[in-house]
């Protein structure tokens, strides 16, 4: 049998085994290979900013905790690495492999927008869609440009957008129990 030029290579979460370990963000979405480069530093610092303070709420109420790049491999044809995750004690129990992997969703994902119409795509709409159909329960998407934070909440099964919030408001959440973060402290 021979292919044809309509077939599509899917990609599996075995595949990623054979890649090399070079510094690359590997991820497969729906069957389709993603590669990006290292993380820059003003992306990497909002995300490590956002960490720290779910970290800190976290330390204090005891219900859970943050981290960054930390891979999620949803099914054999979904894994992904977002930039950063909060999950509960109790979801962790049930979704942490032997080898230190999520295998299923976090209640909270985010995301740090790369530069580029393709990442931005990628993160809006691809990785939206996956979330939402994985059960996230909330996903926040960082936008370092206009600094400004998108909010997606599931409503009826679905991630929709809840608001947008600007460098002047605060970041709250009814997932996190009196979480609150000035969002101009995630783009410092």
């Amino acid at each position: 049998m021979t292919s044809t030029a309509s077939e599509k290579v899917r990609w599996t979460t075995a595949d990623l085994e054979l890649f090399p370990d070079d510094g690359k963000r590997y991820e497969i979405i729906d069957g389709e290979l993603f590669v990006t480069r290292a993380r820059q530093w003003k992306h990497q610092n909002v995300g490590d900013n956002v960490c720290t303070q779910l970290k800190l709420w976290s330390r204090e109420t005891g219900l859970g905790n943050a981290a960054t790049g930390v891979g999620i491999i949803f099914t054999d044809g979904d894994n992904v690495i977002p930039d950063v995750v909060w999950v509960s004690n109790e979801r962790l129990s049930e979704i942490l492999d032997e080898a230190g992997h999520l295998t299923g969703a976090p209640e909270l994902v985010i995301e740090v927008l790369s530069p580029g119409e393709i990442q931005k795509k990628r993160d809006k709409q691809l990785k939206l869609k996956l979330y939402s159909v994985q059960g996230v329960q909330e996903y926040w998407i960082f936008d370092r440009e206009k600094e400004t934070v998108e909010i997606y909440r599931r409503e009826n099964g679905v991630l929709k957008l809840a608001a947008t919030l600007y460098k002047e408001d605060n970041l709250t959440s009814p997932l996190l129990l009196g979480f609150s973060c000035a969002v101009k402290v995630c783009f410092s």
